[in-house]
C-alpha cells in the first residue's frame, strides 16, 4: 500500500470512488418498477393499437376503435410519466404523486380490458389484452397503495439526497484534480 510524506499508509481508493459506489436500494426499486411500469403500459400500447386497427378494418365498431385510440395516446402519458422527465409534471402535475399515476394506470387498464371480443374470433388479442390490463392493473394499485403510504415523500427526499451527494462528489473530484495540477506545479517549480 502507498505511503504518504508522513509515512502513513494512503487509502488506494480516493474519496470521491468511496462515495459513488454507494447506491440507495430504495431508488433502485423504485426505477426498476417505473421499468416495468413502462414496459406495461407499452404492452398496453401495443394490444390497443391492435384493437383498432382491427376496428376500423372490419368497420363493425368504429367507437371501439376511437375509444381505443384513446387508450393508446392516455397510455403514452404513462409511459412519459415513468421516465419523470420535469417537463410532463409542468403541465400534469398529478403525474409527480403515486395515487395519481396510480389512478391512471387503472384507467387505461379498464380501458384495455373495456369491449371484449364476445364472438370468439380473436382469442389471441382477447389473451393480450387481458395480460396487459391485470399488468397494468396491478401496477396501478401498487402506486395508489404507495401513494397512499406517503412512499412518494419518501422517494423525492431520497431523490433530493441523491443529487446533493453526487454534486457534492463531483465537487470532490473537481478539488483534487486542482490539487493533482497545484502538485504537478510545485514539482516542476522543484526540478
Amino acid at each position: 500500500m502507498p505511503t504518504n510524506e508522513n509515512g502513513d499508509e494512503e487509502n488506494s481508493q480516493r474519496p470521491s470512488e468511496k462515495l459513488r459506489s454507494r447506491a440507495d436500494p430504495f431508488l433502485i426499486i423504485c426505477r426498476c418498477f417505473s421499468v416495468l411500469t413502462a414496459l406495461t403500459a407499452i404492452l398496453c400500447i401495443f394490444v390497443n393499437v391492435l384493437s383498432a386497427i382491427r376496428s376500423f378494418k372490419s368497420g363493425s365498431d368504429v367507437f371501439d376503435g376511437i375509444f381505443r385510440c384513446y387508450a393508446v395516446a392516455i397510455a403514452f402519458f404513462i409511459v412519459l410519466a415513468e421516465t419523470e422527465w420535469g417537463f410532463i409534471y409542468k403541465f400534469w402535475g398529478i403525474l409527480e404523486y403515486c395515487a395519481g399515476r396510480g389512478m391512471l394506470q387503472i384507467f387505461v387498464a379498464v380501458m384495455t380490458r373495456a369491449f371484449p371480443d364476445t364472438t370468439g374470433e380473436q382469442k389471441n388479442l382477447v389473451l393480450l389484452q387481458n395480460i396487459a390490463s391485470y399488468l397494468l392493473l396491478a401496477c396501478g394499485l401498487i402506486y395508489v397503495l404507495s401513494g397512499l403510504l406517503c412512499f412518494g415523500l419518501l422517494k423525492r427526499a431520497r431523490q433530493k439526497k441523491e443529487i446533493t451527494r453526487e454534486q457534492a462528489v463531483k465537487h470532490l473530484e473537481e478539488l483534487e484534480r486542482q490539487r493533482e495540477e497545484l502538485e504537478e506545479l510545485l514539482i516542476n517549480e522543484r526540478a
